[in-house]
């Protein structure tokens, strides 16, 4: 017995539940959106390594007849720190007769430090990427939710589809079974001879309608079945079709339809603008061009580089004995754009982005508030159809009893029967809709708040 087979139970019933958990578990689209979170994950460690220390040494040696022209060694540990800052230390042995006069010759050891003071101490660069890579994992993290939030959207609509298929179907096989028994009753009386023959054919028509009307549910419930197994997929990935004798579980008894309830309105859009996807998704990208613009403005200003090591002979002796007075390698470079160009072009496509996500949040904000009110007075009005409906089928009901009464003690016709019969099953597969309905925009709900995860 496969997993899936697990969750639908023994008993072979299917609930909302268990239709929300195989969907979460087994799911292929939720297991990319998963694989999208370990992307990020991965971005955010590879961004981190602008902070991992390096060693780097080179060898360089040149001989022609027999004379030595240079050789050169040197080893260089760099450790990358906050603000731009690099620490330096590396040891250099250049040896020969030719080497270029502005090595020192022999062994040498160095210990130093370069920055660029505006990439670092005014805007860390670095800390900057890693900054921006945290808010890709989470911007990909509420990609997830929304994803899931839509996916299980669908799959509870399916679910509801599949449920009132199912019971309209019930309710069309026994009026087909009702009326084939009151054709086998009145077709004896017509043998009888209590009943007119054009009885029969009146019952036989009845009894011919709802049979057409019953196998057209049965095509329905087998759509309606096909598309939830749209949803259901095995833990190896293997596609999961619902067989046709599992059947669902839905309470749709009046006393617990009154009862539920779904909060208050305001309290519910607060909570969706506080912790819908989609919005944390939209600040997560003004969080991320945010720094970008800093990033953007920073090439405004001119690239200034300073290098400064400390040299000694003796490896022994260092750092102990540095004189940094006499014994020291130092460097400065500028270097400026006249017209600044294409670091204004930039920055301005980047203020660009941030308006366009400003008005993004403000639409996105008013979209998400008007979806929770519309599914919230979705609700309510469907729980007032139901109530309604309600007290039309039991009118319904009477009257198809009462005439069906009649009927039998001869003061009523098979036409009339029939008639009520119709209205009443109309009115109790209306019932039915209504319900299902009900239970989805429960589940609208949750989905428009982007909770439905």
């Amino acid at each position: 017995m496969c997993l899936i087979d697990n969750a639908i139970g023994q008993d072979k019933t299917l609930s909302i539940e268990q239709t929300l958990d195989i969907v979460r578990k087994f799911h292929p689209v939720v297991k990319q959106s998963y694989l999208q979170n370990e992307i990020s994950k991965n971005e955010l460690r590879a961004s981190r390594g602008v902070f991992d220390p390096s060693i780097q040494i080179n060898t360089e040696e040149k001989t022609f007849d027999n004379k030595l022209y240079y050789k050169y060694n040197t080893s260089e540990l760099k450790i990358p720190l906050w603000y731009g800052i690099d620490i330096k230390a590396g040891t250099e042995n250049n040896l020969g007769e030719r080497i270029d006069p502005t090595l020192t010759k022999n062994q040498s050891t160095f210990l130093g430090v370069s920055l660029d003071p505006f990439r670092g101490i005014i805007v860390d660069k670095r800390k900057s990427i890693v900054k921006q890579a945290r808010n890709f994992v989470e911007l990909t993290r509420n990609e997830q939710l929304l994803v899931v939030n839509d996916l299980l959207f669908d799959a509870t609509s399916a679910f509801w589809n599949w449920v009132n298929a199912y019971n309209i179907n019930a309710i069309l096989i026994k009026s087909v079974q009702n009326n084939k028994e009151r054709y086998e009753v009145i077709k004896n009386s017509f043998a009888g001879g209590d009943r007119a023959a054009i009885d029969t054919t009146e019952a036989m028509t009845q009894l011919q309608t709802f049979e057409i009307m019953q196998s057209q549910t049965a095509v329905d419930l087998q759509k309606a079945r096909l598309e939830l197994s749209n949803y259901f997929w095995t833990g190896n990935g293997i596609p999961f079709e619902l067989e046709e004798n599992i059947v669902p579980i839905s309470n749709f008894e009046m006393n617990k339809i009154n009862a539920t309830e779904l909060g208050k309105i305001e309290e519910m859009i607060d909570q969706a603008i506080q912790a819908h996807p989609k919005i944390k998704m939209t600040n997560n990208k003004s969080a991320i061009l945010d720094i970008e613009k800093r990033l953007k403005t920073i090439e405004l200003f001119p690239s200034l580089k300073l290098n400064y090591n400390a040299l000694e002979n003796n490896l022994i002796n260092f750092p102990s004995n540095i004189n940094t007075s006499n014994n020291f390698k130092y460097g400065l470079s500028l270097t400026m754009p006249l017209f600044q160009r294409q670091a204004r072009g930039e920055l301005d496509k980047t203020k660009n982005k941030i308006e366009t996500i400003n008005w993004d949040i403000k639409y996105i904000t008013l979209e998400i508030e008007n979806k929770v009110r519309s599914s919230f007075a979705e609700f309510y009005a469907l729980k007032q159809q139901i109530k309604t409906n309600e007290s039309i089928l039991n009118a319904n009901k009477l009257l198809f009893d009462t005439e069906n009464i009649k009927f039998q003690m001869g003061e009523s016709s098979l036409f009339l029967i029939n008639n009520r019969e119709l209205k009443f099953i109309e009115t109790e597969q209306k019932q039915i809709a209504f319900k299902s309905k009900l239970y989805l925009s429960i589940y609208k709900n949750l989905w428009a708040m982007g909770s439905l995860n």
